[in-house]
């Protein structure tokens, strides 16, 4: 059984590859996940954190989806949708700071038509980096 207010899963997305390829570390800093296509590109949208919750919403509406397939970097178990721009979260030994709820994507719309507007509020929140170190499944959660 996993801890509350964990990690369940890590992702990154690879050049040439359209599947999201699972991770049990992921090695973060400034300029966002070491290995992601997306490293360097924005470090206002370093890092996409989902919650599991997104996840059942889309299953609670006959809407079964793979996990990492919302485009996430850590996936939770714990939903951090609460957060406010500037606010921080510990994972590992990074520090995170909330930049901007993740916006409406219409890649969604390849998993199932209505998945963008089911989750218009609840797919994902960005974060750029504070503190750079080691994230790993299972790694504690802690609001700050």
């Amino acid at each position: 059984m996993k801890p509350k207010n964990c990690v369940l899963a890590l992702y990154v997305s690879l050049e040439g590859k359209s599947n999201r390829t699972s991770k049990d570390v992921l090695v973060i800093d400034e300029k966002g996940v070491l290995e992601d296509k997306f490293y360097a590109k924005n470090t206002q949208r370093a890092i996409l954190i989902t919650s599991i919750d997104s996840y059942n919403l889309a299953k609670q509406n006959g809407i079964d989806t793979p996990l990492g397939s919302l485009g996430e970097n850590i996936l939770l178990n714990v939903n951090p949708y609460h957060l406010n721009i500037g606010d921080r979260l510990q994972i590992g030994e990074t520090t995170l700071e909330i930049t901007q709820n993740c916006t409406i994507c219409n890649s969604l719309a390849k998993i199932d038509a209505k998945l963008p507007k089911l989750l218009k509020n609840d797919r994902g929140i960005f974060a750029k980096v504070v503190q750079s170190g080691v994230i790993c499944v299972d790694d504690k959660v802690r609001f700050l």
